[in-house]
């Protein structure tokens, strides 16, 4: 795989690359050390590549919200029950307004 990424990077007119951003697969660890091993052959590594492999952060905001939603999961389901119980009735949805008003 990073022969391929680097045979169409050098196809494409790309030698001086700074950063690779890719999500968290633990494959893509083994792929950009050896995209990085290319490129330091081409002469153009800045920071001696130690800030190349850049992790997707669109992708890490996805999983920790995923495992929040986890969490929270069955609250948010009881929740929806309550909510659907209470509108299902017009006394008991009048009943519901009233307590919140007398809340305030």
């Amino acid at each position: 795989m990073a022969a391929c990424i680097t045979n169409y990077l050098l196809e494409w007119g790309l030698d001086n690359v700074f950063t690779i951003t890719v999500d968290n697969v633990s494959s893509n660890d083994v792929i950009v050390k050896e995209m990085s091993k290319n490129l330091s052959n081409w002469g153009t590594i800045t920071m001696d590549g130690d800030h190349r492999h850049v992790r997707c952060m669109a992708h890490i905001h996805n999983l920790i919200v995923k495992d929040g939603l986890k969490e929270i999961g069955m609250s948010i389901k009881l929740v929806r029950q309550a909510v659907k119980y209470i509108k299902q009735s017009p006394a008991r949805l009048r009943k519901f307004k009233e307590c919140c008003e007398s809340e305030l």
